[in-house]
């Protein structure tokens, strides 16, 4: 077996692996970025994803005169999360970044010349338990594509681009720990088959979490809240997060915690064109606010789900129902104005910054969106009226779940409900919309108290969900420098983990929920925590 060595190895070339390869880089250090992937993926899940980041006290709050700061996120971080532990180094990482998510995110951010969209969105506002009490979600003009993009090239045009090297294409197979040191790890090279031994002084794993490559792990690890793990289990994650590093580091006294906290989404569908044909990778929409959402029968669910309040909330109430999915049904004049897909591929006015474009669309409705969807996915549903809707709805499923009358008497009282007018509005989603429609970010993408019913708004539209893998919460121990600790609370010399591979800080920084925003914002924070921890310097 053939042994290199270099001082500084990072495992993985996401956005967490990449932001403390910057920071070794911007302190003269020569950095080893070990990746899985192909070099034309390099970037991560980031680079797919919509690029929302939440931060507390920007100008673009200040501007709209939205009234936030770091005590006020990190006390509905602490009650989102319902954390048990507030002495937990999860707790303590909320803190660091709910202090920092200006001076150690926003401005290193705005440095690389990465923009956000002014208006702020207002993401898990909470359904039983209090969210986000202000918008904080900001999202990056030019998605998770563009953010990855800038980030990267930053990374490849550093003025010390010449201590940096880049192995693709190879996998990380296990840590070499040696009394409670990290020394090196032991490599396969996916393209040769050839082993290496890769000896190091500092080792960062920013490998990801269980959440991708795994599912089978990620239902032994599943939320007992959440019951039985569903048959059908989408990806939405990345193929290589498989937990390969945290199994390793078991075996060796350094127990990943809470990997029983995970965030799911609600709203996955098959993905159009899955990676190598995979039926299980999946695609994440942001479903309609004025949408209705119903079980697998056609019974709308009590209480109704309303997106934005609280996505665990949702994962919850579908897996309680016998088939595990769900319906969202719509019409089209909604559809157009309200749904999204939680990615860069699909939001191409965003990830193009067109901005005639996306004003069009804001205005005038996605249709291009829509279409597009309609036509790739056997998952949207469509018909001019709604016993045709119900006939396709079960042909689609192979079944005769959906009971017409049922889900004709729930659409019925709905509509009937926007009749008498917004004075008396009592039904739950209704007065959420209310509220939604105050603030003028969310106004702008929610129909006006729309009935799905209406003939002028047709045709109708129904989207069969499954519950989708996202990210874990839990994950390797770490402090505030991003070192690792073991199981008897002692710091691991050499070894950092950051992003998802440590729960995105302290092995759990987000309790049970996340306030959304904060998983790419945590891969930046630890990932220069630990490049700044190995320079001896601090952020």
């Amino acid at each position: 077996m053939k042994t290199l060595a270099y001082k500084n190895i990072i495992i993985g070339g996401g956005l967490a692996g990449i932001s403390a390869a910057i920071e070794l880089l911007d302190n003269n250090n020569p950095v080893l970025i070990i990746d899985r992937d192909l070099e034309r993926n390099f970037g991560g899940l980031a680079k797919k994803s919509f690029g929302g980041i939440l931060f507390a006290g920007t100008p673009q709050q200040k501007k709209s005169g939205i009234k936030d700061d770091a005590q006020l996120l990190y006390e509905d971080w602490m009650r989102f999360g319902e954390f048990t532990d507030r002495n937990s180094w999860g707790v303590k990482w909320a803190k660091h970044y709910s202090e920092h998510s200006i001076s150690s995110i926003y401005n290193w951010l705005i440095h690389k010349k990465i923009t956000f969209l002014p208006v702020v969105n207002w993401p898990e506002r909470g359904m039983h338990i209090k969210g986000n009490s202000v918008p904080r979600w900001h999202i990056t003009w030019g998605t998770g594509h563009f953010l990855m993009d800038k980030i990267v090239g930053h990374l490849l045009n550093h003025p010390n681009k010449e201590k940096l090297e880049i192995k693709f294409q190879h996998k990380v197979v296990s840590v070499i720990i040696e009394n409670s040191k990290a020394i090196g790890v032991d490599v396969l090279n996916e393209s040769t088959n050839e082993h290496l031994r890769i000896e190091s002084e500092h080792i960062v794993i920013a490998s990801g979490g269980i959440t991708g490559g795994n599912l089978t792990l990620v239902k032994k690890n599943w939320p007992s809240k959440l019951g039985t793990p569903p048959e059908t289990l989408l990806n939405g994650s990345h193929k290589y997060a498989d937990g390969t590093l945290q199994l390793d580091l078991e075996q060796k006294g350094i127990h990943s915690t809470h990997l029983n906290q995970q965030w799911h989404y609600a709203a996955g569908i098959p993905a159009p064109h899955p990676e190598e044909g995979k039926f299980r990778d999946g695609l994440s929409l942001v479903p309609p606010r004025s949408a209705i959402w119903v079980d697998a029968t056609g019974k709308r669910f009590n209480p109704p789900l309303v997106p934005y309040t609280d996505t665990s909330f949702f994962v919850q109430s579908i897996l309680k129902t016998k088939d595990q999915y769900s319906w969202s049904i719509m019409n089209w004049k909604i559809a157009i104005k309200e749904l999204a897909v939680s990615g860069a591929e699909y939001m191409t006015a965003f990830r193009n910054r067109n901005k005639l474009t996306m004003i069009k669309e804001v205005l005038l409705g996605n249709k291009k969106l829509v279409n597009r969807l309609i036509k790739e996915s056997d998952h949207f549903v469509v018909a001019d009226t709604l016993d045709a809707l119900v006939e396709k709805m079960n042909r689609q499923s192979n079944n005769d779940l959906v009971d017409l009358a049922q889900l004709k008497s729930d659409l019925e009282q709905y509509d009937s409900e926007i009749d008498r007018g917004k004075s008396y509005f009592n039904d739950e989603q209704l007065r959420r919309l209310v509220n939604f429609r105050l603030y003028r970010g969310d106004k702008i993408r929610t129909s006006k108290f729309q009935k799905i019913l209406d003939e002028k708004a047709g045709p109708l539209i129904a989207v069969k969900q499954y519950i989708l893998s996202r990210k874990s919460m839990g994950g390797i121990p770490t402090n505030l420098n991003s070192q690792v600790i073991d199981k008897d609370g002692c710091i691991v010399s050499g070894l950092y983990a950051v992003g998802e591979s440590a729960g995105f800080g302290g092995g759990g920084i987000h309790g049970s929920r996340s306030l959304e925003g904060t998983f790419l914002g945590s891969c930046i924070l630890t990932g220069r925590a630990a490049g700044a921890s190995i320079s001896g310097t601090k952020l």
